[in-house]
């Protein structure tokens, strides 16, 4: 298969073209927070988070809310694994900090009662489904008496599965439980890629899980998989995308592997003699598109693709797509409450991230309250920049009137120097841009990240800070 130019079959939404992505590829932040994560500073805390919801209280906003839980415990460790994650057989570690979690989840309760409804609720890891059934049960119960949420058919309410970790009747137990979507790590289908990750999954046990999901009664089935693994090939990818296609999912996040053994001590175990070339990656990729848009998949963005009637292809058609610290996100007005080690929470013009460790998380409850370590308050060139951002990533163009008409700006005269270097993008046909419009082509979607690194004003003094180096995956 060449990959010189690749145009998917679905409604022409992107298109490969290898030349100018091994042109531009380069490090970069996903977007997932404006300012990204590395911009958030120690002296924001408590104090400041609470002065943030005090402001939605003020201006009593009734936007809808969207709650994150986080749980940081596996049984086994993957060794491609990025996250923020706790390796234990000890589970009496998941009782503790339950109990601490719940200490968190009733000052958060309180705090805002009476502003919104939950419409989204997403639990991650880790792996969530490292709690029992009843620890589970007993946690969604604690939910419920603390905040308000919206019925069944109108919320989101999602779970990060481990198919390694449940049985067909704990999956329908979720969903009594109040879980209406449900995505699953797969990553590879090809035993030998398993082994090389230490993720031993065969594809007998996901479809069980998946059939489970929709007997049970589960709106929507996602699958996680990753590009770029130890010993992937064309083949392998080949007969893992055959598999994940005749299964069916509704969503698929297809995420591209970060080799960061610098930064992730697991990945010291994969050796990089046997990741694909940086050439074969890129034919991966291009194989992956092809075939998943042939099947009928829209490409959302980034690293999403979801059937046309997909709740996520709906909001992105109709501008309501939103991108934020769980990826893309159907409610672009949710403020985002995130509880648990680790956590970012997106609140008002702010964003705030709870303590790393599990140590530092109990103390600060231990001392009443909120377990914050960092984050930052967004003045109003960051909140402009924001918007820019996440319309580019979610809707693939910009309304220049519609900023100018939300801030007090002249969209050329403001940025005169980014609209400059993106005309570079604008000669290699990756983007359009007229008095109206910036529009994104098909081929320029798969670099979006680059195309929206040039509204990003933190990123030249990170470059220009050598105490401070880049953490960033590859843009493709």
């Amino acid at each position: 298969m060449s990959t010189s130019s690749i145009t998917a079959s679905a409604i022409d939404a992107v298109e490969f073209d290898a030349a100018i992505i091994s042109k531009l590829s380069q490090s970069g932040p996903r977007y997932t927070s404006y300012p990204t994560a590395d911009r958030f500073v120690p002296d924001f805390g408590y104090g400041q988070f609470l002065e943030a919801v005090a402001g939605l209280r003020l201006r009593r906003s009734q936007r809808p809310l969207s709650l994150y839980i986080h749980v940081p415990f596996c049984d086994t460790i993957c060794y491609y694994c990025g996250c923020n994650k706790i390796v234990t057989k000890d589970h009496g570690k998941a009782a503790t900090y339950l109990g601490y979690l719940k200490q968190e989840l009733d000052m958060q309760g309180r705090l805002f009662a009476g502003i919104g409804q939950i419409e989204q609720l997403h639990f991650g890891g880790g792996t969530p489904t490292y709690l029992s059934d009843r620890q589970m049960g007993d946690l969604m119960a604690y939910l419920r008496e603390n905040f308000d949420f919206a019925p069944d058919a109108l919320g989101e309410y999602s779970i990060e599965i481990d198919p390694r970790t449940v049985t067909p009747e704990r999956i329908h137990s979720l969903r009594a439980q109040g879980f209406n979507r449900v995505s699953l790590g797969v990553q590879d289908f090809d035993p030998e890629v398993q082994q090389a990750v230490n993720r031993i999954q065969p594809e007998a046990e996901t479809r069980a899980v998946m059939a489970a999901a929709r007997d049970a009664g589960f709106r929507s089935i996602s699958i996680d998989l990753i590009y770029g693994l130890p010993r992937q090939t064309m083949a392998t990818m080949e007969r893992t995308l055959d598999k994940v296609i005749d299964a069916s999912p509704d969503r698929i996040a297809l995420y591209n592997y970060a080799h960061l053994p610098h930064l992730f001590k697991p990945q010291r175990r994969i050796a990089d003699a046997d990741l694909p070339t940086a050439a074969v990656k890129l034919d991966l990729l291009a194989l992956c598109i092809r075939r998943l848009c042939a099947a009928g998949y829209v490409y959302i963005g980034m690293d999403h693709f979801a059937k046309p009637d997909d709740e996520l292809a709906v909001a992105q058609r109709q501008g309501r797509l939103q991108r934020n610290f769980q990826g893309y996100s159907t409610r672009a007005e949710a403020d985002l409450i995130s509880c648990g080690v680790s956590a970012i929470s997106a609140i008002g013009a702010t964003y705030s991230q709870n303590e790393k460790t599990l140590d530092a998380y109990y103390e600060k409850l231990d001392a009443g309250v909120l377990p914050i370590t960092r984050g930052v308050k967004l003045d109003n060139d960051d909140l402009l920049r924001r918007i820019v951002i996440q319309k580019l990533m979610c809707n693939f163009e910009l309304s220049l009137a519609s900023l100018e008409q939300s801030f007090p700006i002249t969209f050329r005269h403001y940025f005169a120097a980014e609209l400059e270097q993106l005309e570079a993008f604008a000669q290699d046909g990756l983007l359009t841009v007229d008095h109206e419009w910036i529009s994104v082509t098909p081929k320029g979607r798969l670099l979006i990240r680059n195309i929206c690194m040039v509204f990003d004003r933190y990123l030249a003094t990170a470059r220009l800070d050598s105490a401070q180096p880049l953490r960033y995956s590859k843009t493709i």
